[in-house]
């Protein structure tokens, strides 16, 4: 890798966003079930946290289910949840083991009570390490995201300030992406932290997610390296 592919440390986002897209395209190429592609998708995800834990990368939040993902067909949305609890099961310790805190963000309301047991329980096992904060997003949408925050706040009885209710945000435990990739060479972000993006870089890649290894993280990183973050400010005022 060149120089200018190198992520530099001092430019190196604090909080990295990922839509996962692609696996059942993955799969059907290869003359495969989407499902295929799933647990492809998977072990990419597995790389993807070790990537970023070893360049210091502090916050990841993964979309991995939306709420319009039920809307799939049922056999696929089976296997998903099924994936998904045993992913929980069998990662848990090793993400334990490289002191990575695991949170599930999204409305778990809308899972089963031994899928709600095991992303407890994951929790729990993961809550008191202080290297990578891994955030998964399953049953979450943007928009509810936002109405939930808002009630929480209104609940709360406190102002109604841009400050408060991001507290209440599924991702409260985090602070805004900085880069928000998507993979899979569609350009949307399709529901995912519309509050929390609002300021973010946006990074689009034509791999689908189970090609999308830690070389096209670093370009990604590389890309994000050479921005200018203004946040309304003009060039002149960031650099002087």
């Amino acid at each position: 890798m060149s120089d200018k592919q190198k992520a530099t440390t001092d430019k190196l986002p604090q909080h990295i966003a990922i839509i996962m897209d692609g696996n059942g395209r993955w799969a059907q190429a290869r003359g495969k079930k989407r499902v295929f592609g799933h647990k492809a998708g998977m072990e990419r995800a597995r790389e993807m946290a070790e990537t970023c834990g070893e360049l210091g990368v502090q916050y990841l939040t993964l979309f991995a289910f939306s709420s319009e993902n039920w809307n799939r067909p049922p056999e696929e949305v089976s296997f998903l949840m099924d994936l998904f609890a045993t992913s929980l099961k069998n990662e848990s310790k090793k993400l334990n083991k490289n002191n990575v805190q695991l949170k599930v963000i999204g409305d778990k309301d809308g899972f089963d009570k031994g899928l709600r047991k095991a992303i407890d329980k994951a929790e729990a096992l993961t809550a008191d390490n202080d290297g990578l904060v891994l955030n998964i997003a399953a049953n979450y949408g943007g928009r509810w995201d936002i109405l939930q925050a808002g009630q929480k706040l209104i609940n709360s009885g406190q102002e109604v300030t841009e400050d408060n209710l991001s507290k209440f945000l599924a991702t409260g435990n985090a602070p805004e992406p900085d880069l928000l990739i998507r993979t899979g060479g569609e350009k949307r972000i399709s529901n995912f932290l519309l509050w929390q993006a609002a300021y973010s870089e946006l990074y689009f890649s034509d791999a689908l997610w189970p090609d999308f290894d830690s070389e096209h993280l670093k370009l990604a990183l590389a890309d994000y390296a050479q921005r200018q973050r203004r946040f309304g400010k003009t060039g002149e005022q960031v650099t002087g």
